[in-house]
Protein backbone atom coordinates (compact mmCIF):
# COMPACT_ATOMS: atom_id res chain seq x y z
CA UNK A 1 0.00 0.00 0.00
CA UNK A 2 1.35 3.59 -0.76
CA UNK A 3 1.51 6.38 0.88
CA UNK A 4 -1.79 8.28 -0.76
CA UNK A 5 0.24 11.63 0.56
CA UNK A 6 3.09 11.24 -1.00
CA UNK A 7 1.41 10.63 -4.23
CA UNK A 8 0.80 13.38 -7.26
CA UNK A 9 -2.86 13.11 -8.66
CA UNK A 10 -4.33 14.13 -11.86
CA UNK A 11 -7.65 15.96 -12.64
CA UNK A 12 -9.02 12.41 -14.47
CA UNK A 13 -8.74 10.67 -11.30
CA UNK A 14 -5.44 8.57 -11.45
CA UNK A 15 -2.58 8.61 -9.27
CA UNK A 16 1.17 8.87 -10.25
CA UNK A 17 3.81 7.25 -8.27
CA UNK A 18 7.17 8.93 -9.64
CA UNK A 19 10.60 7.20 -9.31
CA UNK A 20 13.01 8.46 -11.19
CA UNK A 21 12.01 8.88 -14.72
CA UNK A 22 9.21 6.45 -14.41
CA UNK A 23 5.65 6.80 -13.06
CA UNK A 24 3.43 4.20 -11.90
CA UNK A 25 0.42 4.75 -12.82
CA UNK A 26 -3.44 3.63 -11.23
CA UNK A 27 -7.20 5.16 -10.70
CA UNK A 28 -7.57 6.91 -7.30
CA UNK A 29 -9.99 5.30 -4.67
CA UNK A 30 -12.90 8.13 -4.94
CA UNK A 31 -12.67 6.89 -9.21
CA UNK A 32 -13.04 2.96 -8.31
CA UNK A 33 -15.59 3.73 -5.83
CA UNK A 34 -17.64 6.23 -8.40
CA UNK A 35 -17.08 3.17 -11.08
CA UNK A 36 -18.42 0.71 -8.81
CA UNK A 37 -17.64 -3.11 -9.37
CA UNK A 38 -14.73 -3.40 -12.11
CA UNK A 39 -15.23 -6.13 -14.25
CA UNK A 40 -13.13 -5.40 -16.98
CA UNK A 41 -9.83 -3.26 -17.69
CA UNK A 42 -7.53 -2.60 -21.01
CA UNK A 43 -4.75 -1.39 -20.85
CA UNK A 44 -1.74 -0.31 -23.34
CA UNK A 45 0.89 -2.83 -24.72
CA UNK A 46 4.22 -2.29 -23.13
CA UNK A 47 6.59 -0.49 -25.27
CA UNK A 48 3.57 1.98 -26.73
CA UNK A 49 3.64 4.71 -26.71
CA UNK A 50 1.21 7.41 -24.65
CA UNK A 51 0.67 11.14 -24.63
CA UNK A 52 -0.50 12.67 -21.76
CA UNK A 53 -4.30 13.63 -21.63
CA UNK A 54 -4.94 10.59 -23.90
CA UNK A 55 -6.70 7.87 -23.68
CA UNK A 56 -4.73 5.13 -23.14
CA UNK A 57 -7.08 2.25 -21.79
CA UNK A 58 -10.56 1.34 -20.66
CA UNK A 59 -11.96 0.33 -17.14
CA UNK A 60 -15.34 -1.47 -17.31
CA UNK A 61 -18.00 -1.53 -13.91
CA UNK A 62 -20.96 -2.77 -13.49
CA UNK A 63 -22.10 0.77 -13.56
CA UNK A 64 -20.41 2.46 -16.55
CA UNK A 65 -17.20 2.42 -18.71
CA UNK A 66 -14.37 4.73 -17.68
CA UNK A 67 -11.43 5.93 -19.63
CA UNK A 68 -7.33 5.73 -18.23
CA UNK A 69 -5.85 8.90 -19.28
CA UNK A 70 -2.28 9.14 -19.66
CA UNK A 71 -0.66 11.21 -17.15
CA UNK A 72 3.04 11.86 -18.95
CA UNK A 73 4.43 11.43 -22.61
CA UNK A 74 6.30 8.72 -22.79
CA UNK A 75 6.62 4.49 -23.12
CA UNK A 76 4.61 1.99 -21.34
CA UNK A 77 7.46 -0.46 -19.84
CA UNK A 78 5.23 -2.35 -17.84
CA UNK A 79 1.08 -2.95 -17.63
CA UNK A 80 -0.84 -4.91 -14.54
CA UNK A 81 -1.38 -8.49 -16.39
CA UNK A 82 -2.60 -9.34 -12.79
CA UNK A 83 -5.45 -6.30 -12.98
CA UNK A 84 -6.34 -7.63 -16.36
CA UNK A 85 -6.86 -10.96 -14.78
CA UNK A 86 -8.27 -10.00 -11.95
CA UNK A 87 -10.34 -6.44 -12.22
CA UNK A 88 -11.51 -6.46 -8.79
CA UNK A 89 -7.98 -5.71 -7.41
CA UNK A 90 -8.85 -1.72 -8.75
CA UNK A 91 -11.31 -1.98 -6.01
CA UNK A 92 -9.97 -3.71 -3.28
CA UNK A 93 -6.06 -1.99 -3.60
CA UNK A 94 -6.30 0.85 -5.90
CA UNK A 95 -2.95 2.16 -4.37
CA UNK A 96 -1.22 -1.52 -4.42
CA UNK A 97 -2.23 -4.59 -6.17
CA UNK A 98 -4.45 -2.27 -8.19
CA UNK A 99 -1.76 0.25 -10.11
CA UNK A 100 -2.28 -0.04 -13.96
CA UNK A 101 0.71 0.46 -15.72
CA UNK A 102 4.59 2.28 -15.23
CA UNK A 103 5.81 4.68 -17.74
CA UNK A 104 9.20 6.30 -18.68
CA UNK A 105 8.71 9.66 -19.19
CA UNK A 106 11.57 12.61 -20.07
CA UNK A 107 9.59 15.56 -18.40
CA UNK A 108 6.81 15.58 -15.51
CA UNK A 109 4.24 17.58 -16.36
CA UNK A 110 2.20 19.56 -13.88
CA UNK A 111 0.26 17.12 -11.58
CA UNK A 112 -2.04 17.97 -8.15
CA UNK A 113 -0.60 17.58 -4.56
CA UNK A 114 -2.84 15.46 -2.44
CA UNK A 115 -4.10 18.39 -1.07
CA UNK A 116 -5.21 19.75 -4.34
CA UNK A 117 -6.79 16.41 -5.14
CA UNK A 118 -9.06 16.27 -2.17
CA UNK A 119 -10.32 19.51 -2.33
CA UNK A 120 -10.86 18.76 -6.45
CA UNK A 121 -13.14 15.72 -5.08
CA UNK A 122 -14.67 17.60 -2.20
CA UNK A 123 -13.24 14.05 0.15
Amino acid sequence: MTDEKSLRYTAEHEWVLVDGNTALVGITAYAAEKLGDVVFVDLPKVGSTVAQGKVVGEIESTKSVGELFAPVNGTVLDANDAVVASPELVNSDPFGAGWLIKVEFTELPPLLSYDEYTKLTGE
